[in-house]
């Protein structure tokens, strides 16, 4: 058995189990989930529509507040150098 392959596996699992699945994640997972369903009947269908919508709305929210979050982070970067001058 290749017991520094495996300690260098193990390594990397437990060095990135802190890391969180980004937000990008959840949603192509939920996009897959709402895909591979097949409604039986019209009202599972118009759930299913509704939920894709919502999740078409949750991306482009998702986006705005990254560009948000971006311009404050450039903005506070401007601050601090004009603090440290």
């Amino acid at each position: 058995m290749n017991y520094k392959k495996l300690n260098e596996l193990t390594k990397s699992f437990l060095i990135n189990e802190g890391n969180q699945p980004s937000v990008h994640s959840y949603i192509q997972s939920i996009e897959e989930a709402l895909s591979t369903l097949n409604p039986k009947t019209k009202s599972d269908a118009r759930r299913i529509e509704v939920a894709r919508k919502h999740l078409r709305e949750v991306r482009r929210q998702t986006r705005r507040l990254e560009e948000s979050v971006s311009n404050l982070e450039e903005k506070l970067k401007l601050l601090e150098e004009s603090n440290e001058k």
